[in-house]
């Protein structure tokens, strides 16, 4: 065997440790809400490819305050899920510490910048857009950071109210500005978390399925959370969406009940 055959042959991927791979990820990342009690709580993702770059969770914290995670690595596939990976440990890690979303996005900026110092090459790789919200149940007060994520979106009556982002996406400078942020939900808002390959799919014609889409069916959808995401997937479907998509999809969505009394 030539020398250039076995250099191919080691960078080619074993299908199998692929698949595990996929599992593992898998394992990191809720399917919904296990109980409804002041909230309901559901997810759908889908990835471009085997692997993805989508991070997201809700995390009940030793406070009894609930953390809300949803980021885009840089990419998709096998890099972006290595970095989605760090990260995610990274971040879950951090709340469980009871951090604020402000200093935990400063952190994840920092970490990620002495990552991409290693390499000028892969430096563009080490960076990720993140919305992290904690909401008090008592009280229902969700502060929040975004991160050049795409804008949460509220549905309370018939307004839709965009969280517009509140500094940079992180990896790429090393000093972040950040503009204060909390909203005070009420009895029967949704929350909608996303990532930008649902608004930014595409069929065949050239034309996106666009934020104004998505928002359309959040203000007239009156299904439960569940029914609500596979909604808007079919739709992707109906509108001609690549399948399996081009970018990685991912949809949380928060049901507000009322303030907990426990």
């Amino acid at each position: 065997m030539t020398e250039k055959k076995r250099g191919k042959d080691r960078l080619q991927i074993d299908p199998f440790e692929l698949k595990l791979a996929r599992e593992v990820e898998r394992l990191l990342f809720p399917k919904s809400s296990p109980v409804c009690t002041w909230n309901c709580i559901g997810v759908k993702n889908r990835t471009a490819g085997v692997l993805g770059g989508d991070y997201f969770d809700s995390i009940p914290l030793p406070d009894s305050r609930l953390a809300l995670i949803i980021g885009d690595v840089t990419g998709h596939g096998l890099h972006a899920s290595v970095v989605m990976s760090m990260l995610y440990g990274f971040i879950h890690h951090a709340a469980f510490e009871l951090i604020e979303p402000k200093e935990i996005a400063s952190r994840v900026n920092a970490f990620l910048i002495h990552f991409a110092e290693r390499s000028r090459t892969f430096d563009l790789y080490f960076s990720t857009t993140l919305f992290m919200g904690i909401i008090d149940p008592k009280t229902l007060e969700l502060d929040y950071v975004n991160a050049g994520h795409v804008p949460p979106l509220v549905r309370r009556a018939d307004n839709i109210i965009e969280l517009a982002p509140t500094t940079n996406p992180l990896g790429y400078f090393g000093t972040l500005d950040f503009l204060p942020a909390s909203f005070s939900l009420e009895p029967g808002d949704r929350l909608l978390l996303y990532t930008d390959g649902i608004i930014e799919a595409v069929n065949p014609s050239g034309d996106r399925f666009g934020l104004e889409r998505l928002k359309e069916m959040l203000a007239r959808n009156g299904s439960d959370h569940l029914e609500f995401l596979d909604s808007v997937f079919t739709s992707l479907q109906t509108f001609g969406a690549a399948d399996p998509p081009d970018d990685d999809c991912t949809l949380l969505v928060v049901d507000i009940h009322g303030p907990s009394t426990a």
